[in-house]
């Protein structure tokens, strides 16, 4: 049988072979696309067309099936409330806290006591208590300093209104030491014992400007 023979036999039972896959494919709903424009019988894709059901029923469902896989789903599943708002905890009222600011640096040394809404109360530095140039970047201007906001903290009777202090150091400069060696001793017994936070607040540099050359002396 030649080529040609063949194509037209094919091309003769076309529609037939057609004809019967429909037929086939409206008997099976499962296998039809529920919005084809060929479909037969829409009332076979019903199930496709229905709408979600609603939470409640399938999570009725979960737990019963869970509930019954061997007792282990009360384990599995924990027991929700009805009243869901048991389980949003209240908002923990925290008692706020005044804040000691400590600038150390190099060339000077900064010491503020704030409100706890930041207000400054306090706010003395080297400078304010004589020392002039060069000196007030030292190690002693910077304790004289310390023990100087101490001994004023007691004198204008802040220590009642201070219920929980904050330490804010900013700085690598020799008063950042100073200062905590004053807090430390008998100068600060005072106030010791209401710090309850210590914070570094240097500021770190991500690139930026370029950093100035070191000193080289000799």
């Amino acid at each position: 049988m030649s080529r040609c023979t063949v194509m037209r036999l094919l091309e003769a039972f076309k529609p037939s072979i057609c004809a019967s896959c429909r037929l086939k494919l409206s008997q099976q709903p499962f296998l039809s696309r529920p919005f084809s424009s060929t479909t037969t019988n829409r009332a076979d894709n019903r199930h496709f067309m229905d709408p979600i059901r609603p939470l409640e029923s399938i999570a009725s469902q979960f737990q019963k099936s869970s509930s019954s896989a061997n007792g282990l789903g009360s384990s599995l599943i924990p027991d929700m409330p009805d009243d869901l708002s048991s389980l949003v905890s209240s908002p923990i009222v925290e008692q706020q806290q005044h804040h000691l600011h400590i600038y150390a640096t190099k060339h000077n040394t900064h010491i503020t006591l704030t409100k706890p809404n930041r207000d400054a109360l306090i706010s003395v530095s080297c400078g304010n208590i004589g020392f002039r140039k060069a000196g007030r970047g030292t190690y002693d201007a910077a304790y004289q300093l310390a023990a100087y906001v101490m001994s004023r903290i007691q004198d204008q009777g802040l220590l009642t209104q201070i219920k929980k202090l904050e330490i804010v150091y900013r700085g690598f400069g020799p008063g950042r030491e100073a200062a905590s060696k004053v807090i430390m001793g008998s100068e600060g017994r005072n106030i010791r014992n209401k710090i309850v936070k210590l914070t570094d607040a240097t500021r770190l540099k991500f690139g930026g400007t370029r950093s100035p050359a070191p000193r080289r002396l000799g």
